[in-house]
């Protein structure tokens, strides 16, 4: 089986175009620090502002790194394209299943080393 590796080219450029579109966004939701969002606030409302709009800030952090995290995946996945071993696993060299690349087209591992990962 041979993949169609044009496909999955087309297909990691899109989702790199949606991933720098969310990272732009979570950059312009969080221009400022957290005092600029809450300093005009009574000492009541000042606490209870900071603490959500730190939990906000928080969580916003953690979907931009898992963004980054997924577009370095992008990047490589496309790097193997040409390079000419997209599709290969990066433990055994056996062919990744080309229904475990359509569901996450930067995959590295075959469904049966993937599954040796999460055991150990």
């Amino acid at each position: 089986m041979t993949v169609d590796v044009e496909q999955f080219r087309t297909l990691l450029e899109e989702e790199r175009c949606r991933v720098l579109d969310a990272i732009e966004y979570l950059h312009k939701e969080n221009p400022g620090s957290i005092e600029d969002e809450t300093q005009d606030e009574t000492l009541d409302q000042h606490l209870a502002e900071t603490a959500t709009a730190t939990v906000d800030r928080e969580i916003d952090y953690t979907l931009e790194e898992n963004s980054e995290n997924v577009l370095a995946a992008i990047d490589a996945a496309l790097l193997r394209i040409e390079e000419g071993t997209y599709g290969k696993c990066v433990n055994c060299g056996k062919e990744i299943g080309e229904a475990r690349l359509a569901a996450l087209p930067w995959a590295t591992l075959c469904i049966d080393c993937r599954r040796l990962d999460e055991r150990g």
